[in-house]
């Protein structure tokens, strides 16, 4: 939980885009007058509500993503300093990417319950969409919403996009996961395709 708010610091911080729901965490945020932490934790309380009729099932892990996650997310905006140089930019860009793939190995890897915007992804497949287009519809609907509220969408977002995958998968050399077991499958497989905790 303390490298995904780390991550989500460097990646609002550094202005040049957000993941989709990180703009639309943002976007609120701007909108309500409370702190993106804040928002994060009552999106993942109310995202929650839709495991109920996809019959999923939180784990401690999905409790303490609902309820630190936006903590730490808090703690390393106050703490990081705001680039002043594009190339700063870019750095932090790069090590929120690099935050949020080990940060996802890491939690994966760890089996103790999906978060709960992945929860809606899984309880979708189990449903019948494919991995990837349930992450498509859930990732592409918080993004226009995100951008509708005027949180940060740019060159940032597109990097993210095409990198976190990748970035994911590398850290799996070091974490592998295990992709035998029943509730580790569905997200191993959705890291290769994620944007957010």
């Amino acid at each position: 939980m303390a490298l995904y708010g780390l991550g989500i610091g460097f990646q609002v911080e550094s202005g040049v885009g957000n993941d989709p729901w990180n703009a639309f965490h943002q976007g609120l945020a701007l909108r309500t007058g409370l702190s993106i932490g804040t928002i994060i934790i009552l999106v993942g309380a109310l995202v929650m509500l839709l495991w109920i009729p996809l019959r999923q099932k939180p784990g401690i892990g999905t409790l303490s993503n609902v309820v630190f996650l936006g903590l730490f997310a808090d703690a390393a905006l106050w703490a990081l300093p705001s680039p002043g140089h594009w190339a700063v930019s870019g750095l932090y860009l790069a090590l929120g990417v690099l935050s949020i793939g080990l940060a996802t190995v890491l939690y994966i890897g760890a089996g103790m319950g999906a978060g709960p915007r992945d929860g809606v992804m899984t309880g979708l497949v189990r449903l019948g969409l494919s991995v990837r287009m349930a992450n498509w519809v859930i990732q592409l609907t918080v993004l226009v919403a995100g951008w509708l509220l005027g949180g940060t969408i740019g060159i940032g977002t597109l990097v993210f996009a095409l990198a976190i995958g990748p970035v994911t998968q590398l850290f799996t050399r070091w974490f592998p996961l295990d992709r035998n077991s029943p509730d580790r499958r569905v997200p191993s497989e959705a890291c290769r395709s994620r944007t957010t905790p």
